[in-house]
């Protein structure tokens, strides 16, 4: 037989409190599309949806998405720039003992400062 209300509303608990405020924010959602199909909504409810569906806030998003992008980029480039320092550190240090020199950390402790 059918179920009833309660039991279709039953969701699945969130594993973390990320994924908790995902499943209320869908189900905030579905509400304010349940009032907006209903002609229940409240202006705060529709104001919101015009809001977040202009294009001005779409720009917004946009761009925020650039800079996440560009942030990441640049913390690419500085741990790519930190590799390259100590690959030319060990290729030095590799010259130094092929020309018998010794190398012990006081100097590369040194030459870092």
């Amino acid at each position: 037989m059918g179920k009833n209300k309660q039991e279709e509303k039953r969701i699945r608990p969130a594993l973390t409190p990320e994924s908790r405020e995902d499943q209320l924010v869908a189900l905030a959602i579905n509400l304010a599309e349940k009032q907006l199909l209903e002609g229940t909504a409240s202006a705060q409810v529709i104001s919101h949806f015009l809001k977040i569906g202009s294009t001005k806030e779409r720009i917004e998003k946009e761009i925020l998405e650039e800079q996440k992008d560009l942030i990441k980029a640049k913390t690419e480039a500085l741990k790519s720039e930190k590799r390259v320092e100590e690959l030319y550190q060990e290729a030095l240090d590799a010259m130094r003992r092929y020309a018998g020199q010794e190398i012990n950390e006081r100097e590369e402790d040194e030459e870092d400062y």
